[in-house]
């Protein structure tokens, strides 16, 4: 019996370290594989405003996180928006709701450290302190808004759609006018060789310079690649031919993948999507804080 006792002791002990061990190890690594992800994030941001380690973003240029939530009240929704105030202004962010209607309907000072933004725990518990009881959030999506000496100078958009297998994970700019200025996927499990080839930069420079008015009847095309673009695409000219080629092709639609068109389609239809729904939204919230004069940080 008390052998017994003394395996069941030693097993007990055994479990407990390798639980220990095995929960020390997860949020070790959970830790390192969000800060990888944070800092290849930031890395892709830049990229898409043509900064690198070469050429690095001025000093005047600033980022600003815009966070949409949805709030529901007594069987009422509404659309929440997370806003960096003012510099003068009482407390660090505002929290401004929109009927469905994009009509006002309040708005309140929300007290909560610029550090702590970036935990959706934290921003959580602040605004529902800020707004009071009896209503819930539902946080939806994430925008940064890029100023240059206060100026906005573009939008940084993050987003999926459905693939050909999985979801396709990208990270988008646009200037203030909605003109497409690049887009890097930061996730898929398109197949090797056909609807991979999304990474490449063949494809992903085709939408480059498309204005909203183009990308909103973007459409693809089941023809092969002209030669010609392509060595533009791949920056394989000089600057001057590589600027006319992307001009003469333009207003162009966008040329399908060899064998994974449903690939093509889903990133343009997906980029397509982002970008009206986006600017649909930003004009709508424009709008608001103009005619409320609720002064915010962009």
């Amino acid at each position: 019996m008390n052998q017994i006792l003394n395996i069941t002791f030693r097993l007990t002990v055994s479990c407990l370290l390798a639980a220990v061990v095995m929960g020390s190890t997860f949020i070790i690594t959970n830790k390192a594989k969000t800060h990888n992800e944070h800092v290849r994030e930031e890395s892709v941001r830049y990229s898409l405003l043509g900064y690198t380690a070469d050429t690095p973003a001025p000093e005047s240029l600033a980022m600003h996180e815009l966070y949409r939530y949805v709030v529901k009240e007594a069987g009422q929704q509404y659309i929440g928006y997370l806003l960096p105030a003012a510099h003068d202004a009482a407390a660090p962010f505002v929290f401004v709701v929109l009927d469905l209607n994009g009509q006002l309907a309040f708005q309140q000072p929300v007290d909560l450290a610029e550090d702590k933004a970036m935990s959706a725990k934290d921003r959580e518990t602040a605004i529902l302190a800020a707004i009071g009881g009896g209503k819930e959030i539902v946080f939806a999506e994430q925008a940064i808004v890029v100023t240059d000496d206060g100026r906005r100078a573009a939008y940084l958009l993050g987003g999926k759609f459905p693939g050909f297998k999985t979801f396709i994970h990208v990270m988008m700019a646009i200037d203030p006018s909605y003109t497409m200025l690049g887009f890097e996927v930061l996730e898929h499990e398109e197949d090797p060789g056909l609807g991979a080839e999304i990474e490449q930069d063949y494809f992903k420079n085709q939408f480059d310079g498309k204005t909203f008015e183009i990308l909103k009847g973007l459409d693809v095309v089941k023809e092969p690649l002209p030669a010609e673009y392509q060595k533009a695409l791949e920056g394989k000219v000089d600057e001057s031919a590589q600027m006319a080629m992307m001009d003469k092709y333009r207003e162009q639609d966008i040329y399908a993948l060899t064998g994974a068109t449903i690939s093509t389609k889903a990133v343009t239809d997906g980029l397509k999507g982002i970008t009206k729904k986006f600017a649909y939204r930003i004009d709508t919230l424009d709008s608001v804080l103009k005619e409320q004069q609720i002064a915010v940080s962009f």
